[in-house]
């Protein structure tokens, strides 16, 4: 049997087509090519963007800023030393972007300017950590990336 060109064009189009297809449906079916979102709630954090600005402008403002620092026990944040710590609130997210089940929020609960994270919640890798506190009725917002 001949082919000619008109019919070779035709059957690499048609495998060309079932190529790609056979593609997608395998990415968008498969639970090994997870595509979760960054956050669930997208549209309400975009939404709380502008006060997330302000809080930064005011943690920049500070003398002292938020530091962490990596020990044997875990991460230690050290709250600025001129504040009284009883009067910081807030809370502490860590965010795994490999892997949302990781993902973890501490509250702030002081008796000292220093927060342990234990180094069991951790694993290796990269994280981000979001400080979101408060201290007089004045907010602030501490974000790094860390690697662990």
């Amino acid at each position: 049997m001949k082919i000619n060109w008109g019919t070779g064009i035709v059957l690499a189009l048609i495998g060309f087509i079932s190529f790609i297809m056979y593609f997608i449906i395998t990415m968008s079916t498969n639970d090994k090519y997870n595509h979760d979102l960054v956050v669930e709630d997208y549209y309400q954090k975009e939404l709380e963007f502008e006060a997330d600005i302000n809080k930064e402008k005011n943690a920049l403002a500070l003398k002292e800023n938020i530091v962490y620092n990596k020990t044997p026990e875990g991460v230690v944040i050290t709250f600025p030393s001129n504040l009284d710590p009883k009067n910081i609130t807030g809370k502490v997210f860590l965010y795994r972007p490999s892997n949302k089940q990781f993902d973890f929020e501490v509250p702030i609960s002081l008796s000292n300017h220093n927060l342990l994270i234990p180094d069991n919640r951790l694993l290796d890798g990269r994280w981000n950590i979001k400080v979101d506190w408060q201290y007089n009725n004045t907010s602030y917002l501490y974000k790094k990336e860390m690697s662990y």
